[in-house]
């Protein structure tokens, strides 16, 4: 399970690092206004991305245990360890 939260912290990191550069990147992709050829351009660069960079990739899990299910967001708990520890 360490492993599991050790991979999660990596993402969450490089994920803080891309944000701003796959926003941009994002909204020049879906302007419409735009020519094609800049739109082209910002979407390889999108690609080019790291695929952990993406938010999606991210997964809340318990701070304690590494469970990946029944996790409360403002404590980071699961609901097992939350119950114990209440």
């Amino acid at each position: 399970m360490k492993s599991l939260l050790l991979k999660d912290r990596r993402r969450r990191i490089i994920f803080s690092l891309y944000e701003r550069s796959r926003n941009v990147l994002l909204a020049v992709v879906q302007n419409l206004s735009l020519s094609s050829i800049i739109r082209l351009t910002a979407y390889r660069a999108l690609i080019n991305l790291p695929r952990d960079s993406s938010i999606t990739r991210i997964r809340n899990r318990c701070t304690l245990t590494g469970r990946a299910r029944g996790i409360y967001r403002e404590f980071g708990l699961s609901r097992l360890r939350f119950r114990k520890l209440a």
